[in-house]
């Protein structure tokens, strides 16, 4: 079977079934009686159930067709329910209006499925992700920034809201599971028109472990770059995102 058309086998998704578990994650969240939430990948429908006691409206998007017809008879009843029998990546996110996420996606298309999110031109207002605690690490660039996390971080607030233990999954996971919280920022720390500047200044930047950095700036450029990010001259260490937001600032100003 294509990798292009991943069943629940190869996608080795785990499904949390306990509704006290899944309450207890939801409260966690802002999810309110006004909400648009959308799933992804709802499965057998136990986190569907409880959201939709929580919010005004339901969209899920199921691939797998068995589990996409035994959820339409399940919840026939559902008015605040739409079903979407297809692939997530290939579904349209809403062009308009409000939204929020609330899913245990296949760990396998994590990073796929958060730039499908966050590249949107009509990105979620939040998004609550049951992921590796692997993968939440890199995208808040923890222990140490990377490329994604770096374009991630001007536009969306990220932290583990919730550490799960195996037992909570069925099949139990062989990695540790969290719930990532992405909160898009009312305000982005880069501008539309600096953007594609600032993409451009990260890919040259973080190569060779940040050392990329001495073939964007002169010699002397970069001690005063280095001096007003509070960083000495070395890249031995590790620089913070706030850092590499001033170091931004000096590449546009020295331009």
């Amino acid at each position: 079977m294509s990798k292009n058309n991943y069943s629940p086998i190869w996608v080795s998704q785990n499904f949390l079934t306990s509704s006290k578990t899944i309450r207890r994650l939801i409260n966690k969240t802002s999810i309110n009686p006004r909400d648009h939430v959308i799933e992804i990948g709802p499965g057998k429908g136990h986190i569907t159930a409880q959201l939709l006691q929580y919010c005004q409206k339901v969209s899920a998007i199921e691939l797998d067709k068995v589990l996409c017809e035994k959820l339409r008879i399940k919840y026939e009843k559902s008015d605040n329910l739409k079903l979407y029998n297809m692939d997530f990546l290939k579904w349209n996110l809403p062009a308009e209006g409000t939204y929020k996420i609330f899913a245990n996606i296949p760990f396998c298309h994590t990073t796929d499925i958060i730039r499908k999110l966050v590249y949107s031109l009509n990105p979620p207002t939040e998004a609550w992700l049951i992921i590796e605690k692997g993968a939440a690490k890199r995208l808040m660039g923890t222990p140490s920034e990377n490329k994604l996390s770096l374009n991630l971080k001007p536009l969306f607030e990220m932290n583990v809201i919730y550490h799960f233990k195996g037992d909570d999954f069925h099949p139990k996971p062989k990695v540790d599971i969290v719930m990532l919280h992405i909160k898009r920022k009312i305000k982005s720390d880069i501008t539309k028109l600096e953007w594609r500047s600032y993409q451009n200044f990260i890919d040259n930047a973080i190569r060779n472990k940040g050392n990329g950095l001495r073939h964007i700036f002169t010699k002397r450029q970069l001690l005063k770059a280095f001096s007003a990010a509070g960083l000495n001259d070395s890249t031995s260490g590790e620089i913070l995102y706030i850092q590499w937001l001033c170091l931004f600032r000096c590449y546009s100003m020295f331009k």
